[in-house]
């Protein structure tokens, strides 16, 4: 069995992610290749689009979450993603025993006395009557009828059992201010049966070659071997240095491991590096905990090795490790091209720091 190492993982991540190349895709078929977005910060997967997409707009963005294109839920591993109404149609219901599991391991003790199909009802009457609320509002109604239970606890327990989404503004460009949730059956429609193997070719698709553990990883889902197992057969496999089994679509690209990289920002939280259980493909181990504090990464020669912030329209860059003249012009050349784009067109300024020893 063929064995691939980090540099060919990289690559064939990169191309998968369109991280290798921007690409001629519209901003729908983007979403659904990537299998979402992730978006608990809400203006993020504007610039995770920016960096793969040839020719992105903010506007198109926004036109599909109002016209409900697209919409905003917790889905993979209880976080907030921006999905397509499709995908949010299909998988809600995949998702739901472990966003119930998720929410309990926080608040077990608290709702010991809620029935939790109860509280489903009581949400799903409230949001019928004077649309989308807030989560605190939702919590300070239905304490009324748990006076027991602190309201943050029941407005996040009730809109994690009764399958939600989060209504614009939310999510808009240049839009700030508080999620409101409406139920999802009134603003998508019912549910559509899913296919948990149609999931596993879909995550291979954005983010193979891959081990069981990383769609894990990525779903938060459990019980995923057997969906796994029933298509394996469609699969090829490989080993990574680890020893791992590693599948994947027989016709998905995987570069050469010397295909020349281009300088990339990445948002916070940004799939490409979450996606995994093993994330050394993109990310050194010394800095994987940065991955999960909403911390803005630079990729350089395909691989993590800057954090960058942005602040009175300046897009500062600190590196992660010494850069050469050449990285850091690399670096400024695209920093200056993204802050260009989060000043809506207007003149972008990028500041490199010193890099480290």
């Amino acid at each position: 069995m063929t064995t691939l190492d980090a540099r060919a993982l990289n690559r064939a991540t990169l191309a998968r992610q369109h991280l290798l190349e921007r690409a001629d895709l519209g901003v729908l078929d983007a979403v659904a290749h990537l299998g979402g977005l992730q978006a608990q910060e809400p203006q993020e997967p504007f610039v995770g689009l920016w960096s793969r997409l040839r020719a992105f707009a903010p506007a198109t963005l926004d036109g599909l979450l109002t016209d409900r294109h697209v919409t905003r839920m917790h889905l993979m591993r209880r976080t907030v993603h921006l999905v397509t109404a499709a995908d949010a149609l299909a998988w809600r219901d995949r998702h739901q025993a472990m966003l119930t599991q998720r929410m309990l391991g926080v608040y077990r003790r608290d709702l010991a006395d809620v029935d939790l199909d109860e509280l489903a009802e009581a949400v799903a009457e409230l949001l019928a009557d004077g649309g989308p609320r807030t989560a605190g509002e939702v919590g300070r109604a239905l304490a009324q009828r748990w006076p027991g239970v602190a309201p943050r606890t029941l407005g996040d327990a009730a809109l994690t059992v009764l399958p939600v989404v989060q209504v614009p503004p939310r999510g808009l460009w240049r839009q700030a201010g508080g999620a409101e949730f409406t139920p999802l059956a009134d603003w998508l429609g019912g549910p559509r049966p899913s296919s948990g193997t149609g999931l596993v070719r879909r995550y291979l698709a954005a983010y193979g070659p891959a081990a069981t553990a990383d769609l894990r990883a990525w779903s938060g889902l459990a019980g995923l071997p057997q969906e796994v197992d029933a298509v394996r057969d469609e699969l090829v496999s490989f080993r990574d240095a680890r020893g791992r089994e590693l599948l994947d679509l027989p016709d998905a690209p995987r570069p050469d491991p010397d295909t020349p990289v281009p300088v990339r920002f990445l948002p916070a939280f940004d799939n490409a590096v979450l996606g995994y259980d093993d994330r050394s493909r993109i990310i050194d181990d010394a800095h994987r905990g940065l991955s999960v504090a909403g911390t803005r990464f630079v990729l350089l020669d395909g691989r993590v090795a800057a954090t960058w912030t942005v602040s009175a329209g300046v897009v500062t860059v600190e590196p992660l490790r010494r850069f050469s003249r050449q990285d850091r012009s690399a670096v400024a050349k695209e920093g200056r091209a993204l802050a260009t784009f989060l000043a809506d067109g207007g003149k972008g300024r990028v500041r490199v720091a010193s890099s480290r020893t």
